[in-house]
């Protein structure tokens, strides 16, 4: 059951990661979905994003940034979720923390497609270090690329 703290840091992470990251604006990035359970990122394909002119594909920069960002929220909710008597304050201060340690991407097709969508798993969540690993599909369920992200909580 997630606590009405838990709630509140989780929607205020989303809406920073979705309206407040600069970067993530030009890419047009947007999260669908984020509580302890799981986060859904959508990217839709336009044609700043196209990392090959001939093929009309998705940028590997992007697939990567998208996995990057996935794991991250990932990793936050993972650290949320492992207890339920966080105070705001601890969780807030956690976030001024959170940062990649290592990211691995496998991209597995070309990213054909007009929408984007990364989901995300906690491998490992731990105190101070999570693990976690992403995938990147596009609107027909082809599966584009996947990572292994590792991530500082705290």
């Amino acid at each position: 059951m997630t606590t009405a703290i838990q709630a509140q840091v989780l929607a205020s992470v989303a809406e920073i990661f979705d309206q407040q990251v600069p970067f993530h604006n030009l890419l047009d990035l947007h999260i669908q979905h984020y509580n302890i359970h799981g986060v859904e990122v959508v990217v839709k394909m336009k044609p700043q994003l196209i990392g090959n002119i001939h093929q009309h594909i998705l940028h590997g920069g992007v697939t990567a940034t998208v996995l990057d960002v996935v794991g991250g929220l990932t990793a936050f909710s993972g650290l949320v979720a492992s207890r339920d008597d966080w105070s705001l304050d601890a969780l807030q201060q956690r976030l001024t923390t959170l940062g990649t340690i290592d990211l691995r991407v496998d991209y597995l097709r070309p990213g054909r497609g007009e929408i984007f969508t990364g989901t995300g798993t906690v491998i490992r969540a731990g105190n101070r270090v999570s693990v976690c690993r992403m995938e990147l599909h596009n609107e027909q369920g082809s599966h584009i690329a996947f990572g292994t992200g590792t991530y500082m909580v705290g």
